[in-house]
């Protein structure tokens, strides 16, 4: 079988047929949570279109419970696919990061950051 962190039995927070969400065990910020498939796949662009309709389901409920608990100001929502790409544990997943009004002291270019002097424009 697969040596996989996320293939093994794991707190489910919300789930659908096809995916399902946890939260990270190391959170940029309170209440960052993963939206993984449930069929073990490394990359997004090898996933179904039912997976993707999964994962945008879990991302509508996922904002909803985050809006409820923690009242985010914002939210970034991202995808590493390959090593390249910053990609550590091969089972995709989404990341739904909620974003906190002085959690950095300028956001502005956001997901631009993953290459840190490409962030601001």
């Amino acid at each position: 079988m697969h040596n996989c962190a996320f293939c093994e039995e794991l707190e489910l927070i919300v789930e659908n047929e096809y995916a399902f969400a946890i939260f990270d065990e190391y959170p940029v910020n309170k209440g960052h949570l993963l939206i993984l498939p449930k069929r073990h796949v490394s990359d997004f662009f090898e996933t179904t279109l039912e997976e993707r309709a999964a994962f945008n389901a879990l991302l509508e409920e996922g904002k909803r419970l985050l809006e409820e608990k923690y009242q985010p100001d914002g939210y970034n929502i991202g995808i590493n696919c390959g090593e390249s790409a910053g990609q550590t544990i091969f089972h995709v997943h989404v990341h739904l990061i909620p974003r906190y009004k002085g959690d950095m002291e300028d956001p502005r270019g956001g997901v631009r950051g993953v290459i840190p002097n490409k962030q601001k424009y």
